[in-house]
């Protein structure tokens, strides 16, 4: 079945999905986006995606000519267009056709398209075997500049970081703040274990307000019950965690036994980090707007 894209209230082939090279999408990297999941016919924390978006929206002055409810009726149209019970969406918010100025008031109408397709962004192997990572030169924007938790388009900042990692044949990177504090992975949010307690760097750090962060937070603490706390922290205390892993949409949850050559702890995927990894895989079986 040839994929459909929904484009601007229409669902087209893939081929005819096009936006005009004077967005300010394309040239700025001047809009929003989403990257959402679905697991066996529902949306996973569907709601949560969309305040989200709203959010970044909000935060760069960005109308989106879509009500959350029709957004959401979209998203669920276009998984069912491709036939897509489990998958990926893409749901982007562009400024629109401009000119070759900066000044977002010479924009018309936003474009918005939503892309659905199938993922695997890490094999299974390295769930049950761990990611090795590494530290990157480049630091996390500050968020006086671009605040991460922007979920935008302009991405360059995590893309040269990944280049460094691609250098050095590593799957993903470590970036440190300016002031050398772990921020996050190129397209990850980072946990680490110490003594039984969950540890993940503060917003002002640094970081995109994950919803799989915020799912596995409240996984450790309802079910596991851990204490959670959002502490700033260094590579010191990567390379002495008793345990270490990510979270992400497309990642979900996934252990790191390794950092910048360093084994975290005994090299293997932890207890407390097995735990989440399951717990969040049996909610994403029960949980979500449904599509069908």
């Amino acid at each position: 079945m040839a994929q459909k894209i929904y484009l601007n209230g229409k669902l087209i082939p893939r081929e005819e999905a096009k936006i005009s090279v004077f967005d300010h999408g394309l040239l700025y990297g001047d809009g929003v986006f989403e990257g959402i999941r679905a697991y066996d016919g529902r949306v996973f924390r569907l709601s949560q995606h969309l305040d989200r978006l709203y959010d970044s929206a909000r935060a760069i002055a960005l109308r989106i000519p879509l009500t959350k409810k029709e957004v959401q009726d979209a998203v669920i149209k276009t998984l069912r267009a491709n036939n897509l019970r489990s998958g990926y969406v893409r749901l982007v918010v562009t400024r629109g056709e401009g000119d070759l100025g900066l000044d977002p008031r010479n924009c018309g109408e936003p474009a918005v398209f939503i892309i659905a397709d199938k993922i695997e962004l890490y094999p299974e192997e390295l769930y049950r075997k761990g990611l090795e990572l590494v530290t990157v030169a480049t630091k996390r924007n500050i968020p006086e500049a671009i605040d991460p938790r922007i979920k935008s388009l302009n991405y360059l900042n995590n893309i040269l970081a990944k280049i460094e990692a691609n250098l050095q044949n590593m799957p993903e990177a470590v970036m440190l703040n300016k002031d050398g504090y772990v921020a996050e992975c190129t397209g990850d949010n980072i946990f680490i274990v110490k003594d039984n307690i969950l540890i993940t760097p503060p917003f002002f750090v640094g970081v995109l307000a994950g919803i799989t962060r915020q799912t596995v937070m409240e996984l450790a603490k309802e079910r596991l019950k851990l204490v959670v706390r959002e502490e700033v922290f260094t590579r010191f205390h990567l390379y002495n965690a008793d345990e270490c892993f990510l979270t992400g949409t497309a990642a979900e949850v996934i252990p790191v036994v390794k950092i910048d050559g360093r084994q975290i702890a005994q090299g293997k995927p932890g207890k407390i980090t097995n735990g989440l990894i399951k717990e969040f895989r049996n909610l994403t079986k029960s949980e979500g707007v449904e599509i069908y």
